[in-house]
Formats: structure tokens, sequence, C-alpha cells
């Protein structure tokens, strides 16, 4: 391994504060890089393609913690739907019912982060503010009992304006207390803040995130 994967990962372990999980994300990583994260204690991992998701998971300890990071398409749900823990980017009802659907075949249920597009660029993916507040008030998520909603994610503008990275986050912070007081009050599985990744993440904590998606500064560039 050309990659002190290990002694990167306890590095940024060691700029976590207790009350921030880290999610490791793997995608184009081949297997061995991910066994080092395991072996050091690494538990949660992203992968953004079904395939190579599908390929690590029969590679990896049982004991892995799988969360979907990318944009899911509807018709791939019901590869994953077996196993995977956490599907961090949903953006749309339509994913939602998929996901409710294929989770009931499995008796499962299956933890859902709601995408926010707060950051300026169009290519990203996700629920406007106030796309996000229809489909909350609409009320059908409370149909699916296979499908826990536990919080909210989003990716800052790709910038290196710092100021404006805060300011979404912390548009994203406050958007998580509207939410939570309206509709999980009551609720203790709606907690995670999930934004944050390698060039940004110490940004999102001040920013109150409780998960960062740290890839490269563990396992160095992707590997096509």
């Amino acid at each position: 391994m050309d990659y002190d994967v290990k002694g990167n990962l306890r590095e940024v372990i060691a700029t976590l504060p207790d009350n921030v999980r880290l999610v490791a994300i793997s995608k184009y990583h081949p297997v061995e890089y991910l066994k080092a994260a395991y072996d050091e204690g690494q538990r949660i991992f992203g992968e953004s393609h079904v395939q190579e998701l599908d390929r690590k998971v029969g590679e990896m300890p049982g004991d892995v913690v799988w969360h979907f990071i990318g944009h899911l398409q509807t018709n791939k749900v019901k590869y994953i739907a077996p196993y995977i823990s956490m599907i961090e980017a949903v953006d749309s009802l339509k994913l939602m019912q998929e996901i409710q659907k294929q989770a009931a075949k499995h008796e499962r249920v299956i933890d859902i982060l709601l995408e926010l597009h707060i950051a300026e660029e169009s290519t990203k993916y996700g629920l406007t503010l106030d796309a996000c507040r229809s489909l909350l008030a609409e009320g059908k998520w409370r149909e699916m009992p296979n499908v826990r909603i536990c919080g909210l994610m989003m990716m800052a503008s790709f910038t290196d304006d710092e100021d404006q990275i805060r300011r979404e986050f912390t548009t994203a912070a406050n958007f998580f207390d509207e939410v939570k007081s309206t509709y999980f009050a009551d609720a203790e599985h709606f907690r995670e803040r999930s934004w944050g990744m390698s060039d940004d993440y110490p940004i999102a904590i001040e920013c109150r995130s409780t998960m960062v998606r740290v890839g490269t500064k563990i396992f160095g560039p992707r590997v096509y």
C-alpha cells in the first residue's frame, strides 16, 4: 500500500470532537485501503456506486456500516436495500417511496437523510429549503414505517471563500432546527447534520455538523 491510510485516519480522528462521527468516503479506493482503515477502528464507510459497493460488501467484515452517499437512482435502490444502513442523499418523495418499498421487502428499516441544495452551483442535487418544507408538510413520509428520517445533509459550494462556506453550513444548521422543532421534536433519531468534506470539515464542525464525509484526506487521490 503506497498510502498511509492508518496514519491519515488517526490524524483526521484527532481533529474530531466526540459528538462528530466520521464517514470514511471510500469510493474508487481499493478494498485493501478500506481494510487498513477498518483495522484502525473505522466502521462507517461511504460509497456512491452500486456495483462497487456490492463488491466491497462481500469483501469486508460484516460489522461495517455502509452509507450510500451519492445521487441514487430509483431503479438502483433494490440492489442495496438488503444491507445499506443509511442513504445520505434523498432528494425526492419518489426516491423515498422506493426505499420504503424495497426496505419493506427485506423487513428492514433504512435510515435516510434529506439532501438540501443550498450551494450556489447548479450541478448539485438536493431539495431547496422550500421544497423540503413542502415534502415534510405534505406528510406522506409518515406512512413509511420502513424509512426513518434521521436528519439533513448538504454540500457547500466548491470555493475558497470560507465565509460563503460558513454561511451555507449555518443556513443548513438553522434549517435543521426549524425541521426538528416542527416535525421531530420528540424523535431522538432525528439528530444528524451531515456536512463537511476533506477540504471544509473543520468549518462544518463549527457549524454544528454531527457527521463529516472525509475521503481524500484519508485514502489519497481516487483510483478510477
